[in-house]
């Protein structure tokens, strides 16, 4: 028989779904401010209980080295070194390209948002006390494509088709976010998680071994990358054996036109096949409202 005590691959499965994707009625009860933060500070305190780590703040730390990716204050871009416009919402993703039936997308505009890659990425790096400073966007705007689904089906996990952020930022900062890439992830491409958790009714040692990789390049827009972002076995360190199954991997895209960068996301049930194509789709929504155009 079961014990009732979660597993330590069930509190990272957990964790990993916060991060990912919050609940449908907690979106459309905020479709003005979407709960991405809160969901991570939620996740980032499982993560220290099963850890046995101390835990800090989920949003920023003090940097110890400026990474490539991130803008320190007195290099971003100023009113007078730099004219922005807003980003218009027509260059989002929208229902049709996910060839589906869905809800009403929700949308929200940004000011001076930081851009934000993954959120767990960033966790790798403040356990291993490095920088966690996203680079500055000046405008920003983002839609969340939700499954069509009765009302009984609304807390449904599977509901989230596609999340797409699109920032506009100075050309030097578009161009570090891609450059430094591959300094970013260098850290994190094999980041092993350990510290006791509950295992039937027993507290053991377990060590999860997680990974951040670039699996495609410049498929799509100026510049483009596929981010793979995979969680191993977790196994008991006394003992040696697997304490659960794999995880499904987690991608994303970071894409580029002109001063426009864009973070796109799709549900569990889509493909690395499926982000291709809606880069495409994305990188030419965008040259129309990107500096210069294409």
């Amino acid at each position: 028989m079961r014990d009732d005590d979660p597993t330590f691959v069930e509190l990272m499965q957990r964790e990993l779904h916060a991060v990912r994707w919050p609940e449908p009625a907690e979106l459309r009860a905020r479709a003005r401010r979407r709960s991405r933060r809160t969901a991570l500070a939620a996740a980032l305190a499982v993560l220290a209980v099963a850890s046995g780590t101390a835990l800090v703040e989920a949003g920023r730390a003090a940097p110890h080295a400026a990474p490539p990716a991130a803008a320190p204050a007195s290099a971003r871009p100023t009113a007078t070194a730099w004219t922005a416009t807003e980003v218009p919402a027509e260059v989002l993703l929208a229902p049709a390209d996910l060839r589906t039936r869905t809800g009403v997308p929700l949308t929200e505009a940004g000011v001076r948002e930081d851009i934000r890659l993954d959120d767990l990425l960033l966790y790798c790096r403040k356990h291993q006390s490095l920088s966690t400073e996203w680079a500055e966007s000046r405008y920003s705007r983002s839609v969340t494509i939700l499954r069509e689904r009765p009302a009984a089906d609304e807390q449904r996990p599977d509901q989230v088709l596609a999340m797409q952020d699109v920032y506009r930022v100075a050309p030097d900062v578009a161009d570090r976010v891609f450059a430094g890439m591959g300094e970013l992830l260098a850290p994190c491409r094999r980041w092993q998680f350990s510290g006791p958790t509950q295992w039937q009714g027993k507290t053991v040692n377990a060590q999860v071994v997680q990974s951040w990789q670039e699996v495609d390049h410049d498929f799509a827009g100026d510049d483009s990358v596929l981010l793979r972002h995979t969680v191993g076995p977790a196994r008991n360190l006394d003992t040696g054996k697997p304490l659960g199954d794999l995880s499904k991997p987690n991608s994303r895209v970071v894409l580029r036109v002109g001063d426009l960068v864009s973070v796109i996301q799709v549900g569990r049930d889509g493909t690395e096949a499926d982000l291709r194509k809606l880069a495409v789709v994305a990188a030419g929504r965008m040259c129309s409202a990107a500096h210069p155009r294409c």
